[in-house]
């Protein structure tokens, strides 16, 4: 009623004035529900974490639906077509496999009933043998991490992907990837180009454009030269229409591919960074995030063959390639270790408490270039459009925004 008749005020002014009013006394009230609540969960603690437990936000990707498909009998379809949780899959054959074993171990026990007491006491003999051998023999316990991690686990690959991809996921052991980098048809991009060296070890740069009377080499050539000179990826920078910026990426592991395609938006170049670095030539760490689905996985292993496996540690440069909602967000740091200062907080977890064993420790970070964004569009069976697609991105497959593919 109050507000409603402050509408009727006619002065300007006065009608300003009310409304400070009113704001000032729902602000006052909501501050002393505030401290009034927190005075109560200090004396009792089990109300706060009530409290935030009913109080998760309901995010796009905490309502992401899955597609209940094994994908080791699914078939071609159920391995890159499908959304289906590669984790979940195998966590709960694991779960079955343990409880299967359960009720064996129980009905062997069952079996076995002691008929002589003679029998007993030869065991209980041996039985401090057998005890020093059981805590010999037995791993230490490792106390699970508080920190939440969204890390991919490259190691569950299905079998199906492994044989269809046995270039990506059996790789000839201690293989340096060596890239070559080039870009489109007379493209302008030579910049950009020559900055993907610098991200990709072992990589060079060639210019593709040309006179107009030039003979203009195709991908299937290039891929031939890039081959018989050992080259094990070939990357193909794309170049918008009429704008001089990257609009697409491609990647074709030679020598017969598969070969994937990429849309790449918000490209920025490392001096065009606020308080960035110089990048050196250490090899970098690698960082993969949200890779879960099969199709996850197979571009995350492309991503895992243009690094070397063994990276030089004394660099401190780390690139991460964080998927979320199908978009692979590309960032390049340097980081350091430092003692965390006075007027710095300590790091909380997921249920709001203090982290055990980094009380004292941070990390600084450092930008070194270039960030952009990409997207999975296509991947072909071997050399560009022509030898056929083994996935292919469509636009209504985006009309349900809780289902992805990576």
């Amino acid at each position: 009623m109050a507000g409603s008749s402050s509408l009727r005020i006619g002065n300007k002014i006065k009608r300003s004035e009310q409304h400070v009013k009113r704001k000032k006394e729902r602000e006052s009230t909501k501050r002393d529900e505030r401290l009034k609540r927190r005075r109560h969960e200090d004396k009792n603690p089990d109300l706060r974490a009530a409290r935030q437990s009913r109080n998760v936000p309901a995010t796009i990707d905490s309502k992401r639906t899955w597609d209940e498909v094994d994908p080791e009998e699914g078939g071609e379809d159920a391995a890159l077509g499908r959304s289906v949780d590669i984790l979940r899959a195998k966590r709960r054959k694991v779960e079955e496999s343990e409880a299967t074993e359960d009720v064996d171990d129980e009905e062997a026990q069952n079996e076995e009933a002691p008929d002589n007491k003679e029998d007993d006491l030869d065991s209980m003999l041996g039985s401090d043998s057998e005890d020093d051998a059981a805590t010999k023999s037995a791993p230490p316990v490792r106390e699970p991490s508080e920190a939440p991690s969204i890390a991919t686990d490259l190691a569950l690959t299905p079998e199906s992907l492994s044989t269809r991809f046995p270039a990506l996921f059996d790789p000839p052991p201690d293989q340096q990837p060596k890239v070559l980098i080039t870009t489109s048809l007379n493209s302008a991009l030579h910049q950009e180009g020559q900055m993907l060296t610098t991200l990709f070890p072992h990589s060079t740069y060639i210019k593709r454009s040309a006179h107009a009377h030039a003979y203009k080499y195709s991908i299937r050539e290039i891929a031939k030269y890039a081959h018989g000179r050992e080259y094990t990826h070939l990357v193909i920078l794309n170049q918008a229409l009429h704008v001089k910026e990257p609009s697409g990426l491609d990647i074709v592991l030679l020598p017969g591919g598969p070969m994937f395609h990429f849309s790449i938006s918000h490209f920025v170049a490392g001096k065009k960074l606020p308080g960035h670095g110089n990048p050196t030539n250490h090899y970098p760490e690698l960082i993969l995030n949200g890779f879960k689905t099969p199709l996850g996985l197979l571009t995350a292993h492309l991503f895992k063959s243009l690094f070397p496996p063994h990276p030089e540690i004394q660099g401190r440069q780390v690139v991460t390639l964080h998927n979320q909602r199908d978009y692979i967000f590309l960032r390049r740091h340097r980081y350091v270790f430092r003692d965390k200062r006075a007027t710095e907080k300590q790091i909380q977890g997921t249920d709001g408490k203090p982290m055990k064993g980094v009380e004292e420790v941070r990390a600084g970070l450092q930008e070194l270039g270039p960030r952009f964004t990409m997207k999975l569009r296509r991947v072909d069976r071997g050399v560009q459009r022509g030898s056929g697609q083994e996935w292919e991105w469509k636009g209504g497959d985006e009309k349900v925004r809780t289902r992805f593919s990576l």
